[in-house]
């Protein structure tokens, strides 16, 4: 009788599924700065990245340089990566090309298939049970999945693109925004309701106003006015 294949052992099967060094280095870091463990004006050094991984320094290195490229840190030779802090500008400049797509997709949603309908519900309905656990990095990682659905529905694969490249930016700025604002989070699911029941209605100006107004809070905040 032949005997069946040995199965690997728990530590190779561990090495195997294991992502390279500089990878895990880079979702470490991205997703400290993208949930603010890691807030602008912070400055990382390659030793404690490396022992907070558990790598050596030279993944460390390639990852904070895929880093700088993407715009979320600036080197400094032999002192380390200073994280970069959000500016009025790169907001102003997210929300404008938010408005452009994102209004042009409301009006596309108009009328709307079931299952996108019954897609932002769920995730209205997800972003509540969210917000009463107080995990803002959750809400709005389901907030921006909320406008992505409605984006992705308008069937234009080269705006889809384009708003899935500010995915990193717009994470980073939802999170701040929450924790500087704490009102918004219940404001963002009533205004997200807003734009359901105005696609769902099948009012194609209602829905395009509906998200006009939601992302111009964004910029009123960030001129210090209250709304």
């Amino acid at each position: 009788m032949p005997l069946a294949p040995a199965s690997a052992s728990p530590a190779a099967s561990a090495s195997v599924r294991q992502p390279p060094a500089a990878d895990r280095v880079y979702q470490h870091v991205k997703q400290g700065v993208l949930d603010r463990r890691y807030e602008g004006g912070t400055l990382l050094t390659e030793g404690e990245l490396a022992d907070a991984v558990g790598v050596s320094r030279t993944p460390v290195r390639e990852a904070l340089l895929k880093l700088e490229v993407e715009g979320l840190l600036r080197l400094y030779p032999k002192k380390g990566a200073l994280v970069l802090a959000v500016s009025a500008q790169e907001i102003a400049d997210v929300v404008e090309t938010r408005l452009l797509v994102e209004e042009f997709a409301a009006r596309k949603a108009v009328p709307a298939p079931a299952a996108l309908l019954t897609r932002l519900e769920e995730l209205v309905a997800e972003q509540r049970r969210q917000a009463g656990t107080g995990d803002l990095a959750a809400v709005a990682v389901t907030d921006r999945c909320f406008h992505a659905e409605i984006v992705r529905n308008g069937g234009n694969e080269i705006l889809s693109r384009l708003y899935d490249q500010m995915r990193d930016r717009q994470l980073r700025m939802g999170v701040a925004m929450m924790h500087a604002h704490p009102d918004r989070v219940t404001k963002n699911i009533v205004e997200h309701t807003e734009i359901l029941e105005a696609i769902k209605a099948g009012d194609v100006e209602l829905a395009a106003a509906r998200v006009r107004d939601h992302l111009s809070w964004v910029k009123v905040l960030v001129r210090g006015e209250a709304r």
